[in-house]
């Protein structure tokens, strides 16, 4: 399998967080131009100057006019964009149904679905017709199985999915389409799918916990990787479980 990205552009959206920061050394590292993106400009600007082929964007992602103007600024920069890796979110939880609150429901629907739709809105067509087009976004087994206390959290989760899977519809159309006929289809939006993500500053805080079938944010960031080598219709529209330690379902 090839571990070579240079010359494809890569978009991070949650590029300073834990995930954001493994998975945008793992695809500088391959030589990708990645293009970090997060509102915490001072954070921004750090990560990109740690990593080669990085540039920094400081964006409000829940705002579209300001997504669409930074896909022109990474068009301008660094060309037409080949995947975008959606890692924005966040946790709120409540006591039972009943203590589902307003304030968490309107966080956890502008980080996870708002800034999802903007940003898979505004790069579409530049997934579209990449030759190696992906979007994944990261989701919870709590979405498939939720809990009365993480009833936000899990609806929220489970709309982020359906706006991707809908994605992977329209990838799966272009491969038809009048006119633009392909060969194949060159696109595809997936989502991984863990129990939570843990790194080594959560395992340095609580060093007495095992986190137990919480997946290494490295095991993540080598996944997004090894997308971009395999077949787009292998693995659009596919739930890829990541364990705590191996990716599970990922086609050879």
């Amino acid at each position: 399998m090839s571990q070579d990205l240079a010359g494809r552009t890569v978009v991070v959206a949650g590029s300073t967080s834990a995930a954001g920061v493994a998975v945008v050394r793992t695809l500088s590292q391959a030589g990708a131009r990645v293009a970090a993106v997060d509102i915490l400009e001072d954070r921004v600007q750090e990560l990109s100057g740690a990593y080669a082929n990085v540039a920094g964007y400081v964006c409000n992602l829940a705002d579209l006019q300001a997504v669409e103007d930074l896909a022109t600024s990474v068009r301008n920069d660094l060309g037409p964009v080949d995947g975008l890796i959606h890692l924005v979110g966040g946790w709120r939880g409540g006591a039972g149904i009943s203590g589902q609150a307003d304030e968490d429901w309107d966080f956890l629907h502008t980080s996870v679905l708002t800034t999802l739709r903007n940003t898979s809105r505004a790069f579409y067509d530049d997934l579209a017709t990449s030759p190696v087009g992906r979007l994944a976004i990261v989701s919870a087994q709590s979405a498939s199985s939720p809990t009365a206390d993480g009833a936000a959290y899990a609806a929220v989760k489970s709309a982020a999915e359906a706006w991707t899977l809908a994605v992977a519809d329209g990838f799966r159309h272009l491969k038809g389409a009048k006119e633009s006929p392909l060969s194949r289809q060159h696109a595809a939006a997936l989502i991984f799918v863990v129990k939570a993500l843990v790194d080594d500053r959560m395992r340095a805080a609580q060093p007495e916990r095992k986190f137990p079938g919480f997946t290494d944010v490295s095991v993540l960031a080598d996944a997004v990787q090894q997308i971009f080598d395999i077949e787009a219709e292998k693995i659009n529209g596919q739930r890829l479980p990541l364990t705590a330690g191996q990716l599970v379902g990922l086609p050879a």
